[in-house]
């Protein structure tokens, strides 16, 4: 199970190496009157600093690292 976790950690930490970050797009409702609705689309963006990736790259390794010890 914690080989699993690492594998997960390495993933995730190469894709936030690799994206930096993300974006969404959420629809806000500005008025409705009876069936007829005003709408805008508002794109946030998310930013994700290297060293979150970093750490997630080195605790999959040592979590790598830890479970081959628990088996031998």
């Amino acid at each position: 199970m914690i080989k699993i976790a690492g594998i997960v950690l390495i993933v995730l930490g190469i894709l936030a190496l690799v994206y930096q970050g993300f974006t969404y797009t959420e629809t806000k409702q500005d008025a409705q009157i009876g069936s007829l609705k005003i709408q805008h689309n508002e794109t946030e963006s998310v930013p994700l600093p290297p060293i979150v990736g970093g750490v997630c790259v080195v605790a999959g390794v040592a979590a790598l690292f830890i479970g081959s010890r628990n088996n031998n």
